[in-house]
């Protein structure tokens, strides 16, 4: 917690360089404290930490300018700052993350373009479907977001784990449908990633780590 404490620091530093540090201080903590929510059996810090890593390996691959990487890195800290496991309808989550993001961002002092774009890419989240377009910043935070469905076999299954605990009240065959129903669409699609880093390294995996889990989840 100590390390991703320091690395808000700076990520939000390099957003908002005139911040007030206690208050960025401030909001760090209370940033974690909601990814630390005991509710969370995979939306917590270690999804937290994954997009992080996944944001600075795109912004590597595809040379993402400043903006757009501080456009991307916000948007991963407050993408599930937000995260009710009672959101059955979907969406609700990640709007109120884009209100707190937007609130919050305004009162440390950052651009208002800035703060637009975070809450844009913020929302891209609740159904990860950029359209026919979208800025770098929009598309690594929803390749980022997705790099788990690229994960090692065991990373991957832990995942599927770790998201059934968060759901375990629902009976099981009405999770399965409804589990079956939000990752078949990534099939579907002619790509599951946006950024060209994405899908030449991690589309394979993807592909083979979601088929397997339709798979269970269909017995």
């Amino acid at each position: 917690m100590q390390a991703l404490q320091g690395r808000w620091v700076t990520d939000a530093r390099k957003a908002v360089p005139g911040a007030d540090g206690q208050l960025l201080a401030d909001v760090g903590r209370d940033l974690l404290a909601r990814w630390g929510e005991p509710h969370r059996g995979y939306h917590g810090t270690s999804h937290l930490a994954e997009v992080l890593a996944a944001v600075d390996t795109l912004c590597r691959a595809g040379k993402v300018g400043r903006r757009d990487r501080s456009v991307a890195v916000l948007g991963a800290w407050f993408h599930d700052a937000v995260y009710d496991i009672g959101d059955v309808e979907g969406g609700g989550n990640e709007r109120r993350s884009a209100a707190l993001a937007s609130r919050t961002l305004a009162e440390l002092g950052a651009d208002p373009d800035l703060v637009d774009d975070v809450v844009t890419a913020v929302l891209d989240t609740a159904d990860h479907d950029l359209g026919g377009g979208g800025s770098p910043s929009r598309e690594v935070l929803h390749d980022a977001d997705l790099w788990v469905l690229a994960a090692p076999t065991p990373r991957f299954d832990e995942y599927c784990r770790e998201v059934r605990r968060e759901y375990a009240a629902v009976p099981a065959a009405a999770y399965s449908a409804a589990r079956a129903a939000v990752l078949r669409p990534f099939l579907l699609r002619d790509h599951v990633y946006r950024t060209e880093h994405a899908r030449r390294a991690w589309e394979p995996t993807a592909r083979e780590n979601l088929a397997r889990e339709l798979t269970r989840l269909a017995a």
